[in-house]
């Protein structure tokens, strides 16, 4: 269900942004027609039917590739204070913690909005590494702090 949403989520917005720049577009330009009627005659052709398969297929994919489970050398309970440093410099604030495991989300209104809602990573212990969990951007800037972070404590 999880995935169904977050695939009608990216569609909405593939489609907010097609509109937006076929606006800003036509207003540049000085045309005198307006979005709805630009998109109607564009979805007649077979271009923008193809434009809008895509737009489907793009969105269906993306919560496939879009989120990802990182690893990282380290321990929870020893290496705590990097881990919650690293997502602060990041811009996520700690939602909740337990011994297995802590949440984290954006800390801006802002930034949760161009997530659409997506902000939420999470950490895990797995062995000696902790897996880092949410949408792969997000993960991918944390990551590298946090490896950077346990790179300058043990030297």
């Amino acid at each position: 269900m999880r995935y169904l949403v977050r695939a009608i989520k990216y569609f909405v917005a593939f489609c907010v942004l097609y509109v937006a720049i076929l606006w800003l577009s036509l207003r540049m330009s000085g045309m005198e027609v307006s979005v709805w009627d630009s998109v109607a005659v564009t979805m007649q052709t077979t271009r923008g039917r193809l434009l809008a398969a895509a737009v489907v297929v793009l969105s269906a994919a993306y919560p496939r590739f879009g989120f990802v489970t990182r690893r990282v050398e380290c321990l929870m309970d020893e290496d705590r204070e990097q881990i919650v440093s690293a997502f602060e410099v990041s811009g996520f604030r700690a939602v909740s913690q337990t011994d297995e495991r802590m949440v984290f989300r954006s800390g801006s209104i802002v930034r949760r909005l161009t997530l659409l809602g997506e902000d939420e990573i999470t950490v895990r212990q797995y062995g000696q590494w902790v897996e880092i969990t949410g949408i792969r951007r997000a993960v991918a800037r944390v990551t590298y702090r946090l490896e950077m972070y346990m790179d300058n404590k043990r030297r």
